[in-house]
């Protein structure tokens, strides 16, 4: 279990709304700023919940 709000947890929440890649890279290699943000962005449009 990954702690809320760390890389891991953001990995794990994207995965579960079906992301699992990004511009053909791999969730886990991008940066937790970025992630976040997609995260952020995914809660705006309503397509997870937050």
């Amino acid at each position: 279990m990954a702690h809320i709000y760390s890389k891991g947890w953001f990995v794990q929440q994207l995965k579960a709304a079906n992301i699992s890649k990004i511009d053909g890279r791999k969730l886990e290699s991008y940066k937790t700023y970025i992630l976040r943000n997609l995260h952020a962005e995914l809660i705006e449009q309503g397509k997870i919940n937050g």
